[in-house]
């Protein structure tokens, strides 16, 4: 059973700047609630009860948002505000939430290197801060799933369109059964050409403590970081790993177009919305 989960939240935010020049990205709202919270909620939904968050400068924001907030909840309770302060007390019980500093950004490899006494001897999930997720079975307990079965490391996979390959880290594999493929290799940003599939990793992945070994034979690439790809390069060179199609959609937030579309897109989703939502998009649609 996995009971741990990382999730590396310590990068700049620029494409989102001005806003996340004072509030980290992994903060901004989807409707009404901060993209990270959407990545903790699937963790728990998946049976995770140990959470490390890889932070930095300016990322106070996210402890404080994890923790009890006295004033608030004795303020809503005043005020009668029922269903608030149940919500509000929820996010500081949903699982145990650490935190720790990655002292330089060194890239997403380095990022999970500080989670090596945090898991110790277990498997453990990683789940990007930035990557909201809506499947019908969290993708987590998905991976979860392959992983109880083989008892190898499984990244999570997407398809997405040729000339969008240059964004991600690839798979090169082949199918096992229906979704899912033993990987050959990993291939961080190929151009279109040169890609070996259509198949990206879509920011979750569960690995064996193993992986600490490879990272710290990775020598820095683009930027003088530590990609986390380049490790998985060449830990499947030494053991099975395995790729998932999962079941569902990954909504990135990682430009503010994505950001705006993911907003609309899961505000459709909500009952207390939605109705109103369509009627403002059709006729907004009429003007246009």
């Amino acid at each position: 059973m996995i009971r741990k989960a990382v999730i590396p939240a310590a990068g700049f935010g620029t494409r989102f700047l001005p806003a996340s020049k004072s509030q980290p990205k992994e903060m901004l709202p989807v409707v009404d609630t901060p993209t990270i919270q959407y990545v903790v909620e699937e963790a728990v939904a998946s049976g995770i009860t140990d959470i490390l968050m890889i932070i930095g400068k300016g990322k106070r924001a996210i402890e404080e948002h994890f923790d009890r907030s006295t004033d608030l909840e004795r303020e809503l309770a005043a005020q009668g505000k029922t269903e608030e302060l149940q919500a509000i007390r929820r996010i500081s019980e949903m699982a145990n939430i650490h935190f720790i500093w990655q002292k330089d950004l060194n890239g997403l490899g380095d990022a999970v290197s500080y989670a090596r006494y945090h898991v110790g001897s277990e498997p453990f999930v990683v789940l990007l801060g930035d990557a909201i997720i809506d499947s019908p079975k969290p993708v987590a307990r998905q991976l979860m799933d392959v992983f109880e079965r083989y008892r190898e490391p499984v990244v999570a996979l997407e398809q997405v369109e040729r000339d969008k390959v240059s964004r991600y880290g690839v798979i090169d594999g082949k199918p096992v059964t229906d979704g899912l493929y033993l990987v050959k290799d990993f291939v961080e940003k190929p151009s279109p050409e040169d890609a070996p599939s259509t198949l990206v990793i879509a920011g979750r992945y569960i690995f064996t403590p193993e992986i600490f070994e490879f990272i710290d034979r990775t020598k820095p690439g683009k930027n003088g970081e530590i990609q986390l790809t380049d490790a998985m390069h060449m830990m499947v060179a030494t053991r099975a790993m395995y790729g998932l199609h999962f079941e569902g959609k990954r909504y990135d937030i990682g430009n503010k177009i994505d950001f705006l579309k993911t907003n609309i897109e899961l505000g459709l989703k909500r009952s207390d919305m939605a109705e109103e939502l369509k009627a403002f998009i059709k006729g907004l649609a009429e003007t246009l």
